[in-house]
């Protein structure tokens, strides 16, 4: 096989005959390294702007097979620049009696949906330093839109009211409002404005977070993105700094059903209905 390859005047045809291979193959494996290559750039660029994208969001971005990308980074030992981390469970509600609303969403696919027909809602925490804020938002299920928020040192009524009045005063009002059984959604001054305005409460079963999963979902992705929080010098940088980021959620951010963001979605679908 030496003396065959070593023949200066075989064309690559000829030779590919006499190795049985394709004339294609000749070139695969000098080639591959260079496209390898482009496509590490390429994948870090996305990275650069969007710092948690696993390999099926950046495949969506870049247009390419996901397995190709999923291949490179392999290869090169890229993953996102933020990685996932545990989440803790609540303890706050241990004991409470189930609620009388039940979950009137629970088979409901969002493709079928409309515009502020479900709206689902749920809070987290974020520690600073030695102190906690909270979050809670509102999201329309349709296009996955925070349409909701509202910022507080404390989980009660309060911080859940103010997601549900920030939604309110910028969008129609939904026909069905879902949240979990925490006290700050079973309370009477919550539940009392949601019913006074003829909006259904639907409700998770009781220790079933699942039930809520888009909100799960968007928190789990949301504070990945958001990074460490003790890198902010005060606590208005952090607020700045959560609003930016949902902003970019709502704006930018690729969202893997939707395959673009929440309000490239809605643009989307609702100039089709004029």
């Amino acid at each position: 096989m030496g003396n065959v390859i070593k023949r200066k005047n075989l064309s690559k045809t000829a030779l590919a005959e006499k190795l049985g291979i394709s004339r294609s193959s000749l070139y695969y494996q000098h080639k591959r390294p260079v496209i390898d290559a482009e496509v590490k750039t390429q994948i870090e660029s996305v990275l650069t702007n969007h710092p948690a994208y696993g390999h099926k969001r950046i495949a969506m971005e870049l247009k390419l097979n996901h397995k190709r990308i999923l291949r490179v980074m392999k290869k090169f030992g890229i993953k996102p620049y933020k990685r996932r981390t545990k989440k803790p469970w609540k303890k706050d509600d241990l004991g409470k009696p189930e609620a009388k609303y039940t979950n009137l969403i629970k088979e409901i696919n969002p493709r079928d949906l409309k515009q502020n027909e479900v709206w689902v809602s749920d809070f987290t925490y974020l520690k600073y330093k030695d102190r906690f804020l909270y979050l809670a938002t509102i999201m329309d299920l349709w296009d996955r839109e925070i349409v909701g928020i509202n910022i507080s040192r404390f989980h009660n009524k309060e911080l859940v009211l103010g997601a549900f009045e920030d939604a309110i005063n910028k969008f129609d009002k939904p026909k069905v409002l879902h949240s979990d059984q925490g006290s700050e959604y079973d309370s009477e001054e919550y539940l009392a404005l949601v019913e006074k305005l003829g909006i259904k409460v639907s409700m998770s079963a009781k220790g079933s977070p699942w039930q809520n999963g888009y909100q799960e979902s968007f928190y789990s992705n949301f504070k990945l993105e958001l990074g460490q929080t003790n890198r902010f010098e005060n606590v208005g940088e952090l607020i700045e700094e959560v609003y930016k980021q949902i902003s970019y959620y709502n704006n930018r951010r690729m969202h893997s059903k939707l395959k673009m963001s929440p309000v490239q979605f809605k643009q989307k679908s609702l100039a089709k209905d004029i």
